[in-house]
């Protein structure tokens, strides 16, 4: 299973295994406040398209084709949400206090769909 939250919000799945997946840090967040595996900043969209997309919600459904091509050119950045993912819960953690849509939630998707139509490991 996989959410999404911000890591504005101190209410998150129990039990669950949590990234931040964005490219930079938060700005006045603390690591040890935070509570987290990691930090997967390659698996974010890259710097060139998170400002095309400037969080216009006009480009929101070709921002996720292009963020979908990015992910599938680095498998290496995202198998390892997909195998925690197959073993509990996964929360991706984005750096807004807006819920519109973010790229944590297009991974989210994109990484549905993997878990849908990838065979399990034996």
């Amino acid at each position: 299973m996989i959410t999404v939250r911000s890591i504005y919000n101190p209410w998150g799945a129990p039990y669950a295994k949590r990234f931040l997946v964005e490219r930079r840090w938060p700005r006045d967040l603390d690591r040890p406040a935070l509570h987290f595996e990691g930090w997967l900043k390659g698996v974010a969209p890259s710097d060139e398209l998170r400002a095309w997309f400037a969080n216009d919600r006009t480009r929101w459904q070709e921002f996720r084709q292009r963020y979908f091509a990015e992910l599938d050119s680095h498998p290496d950045v995202w198998r390892v949400l997909l195998e925690e993912a197959r073993r509990g819960v996964v929360e991706l953690l984005y750096d807004s206090t807006d819920p519109r849509p973010n790229n944590a939630a297009a991974l989210k998707e994109y990484l549905e769909t993997k878990l849908s139509t990838a065979p399990r490991p034996a």
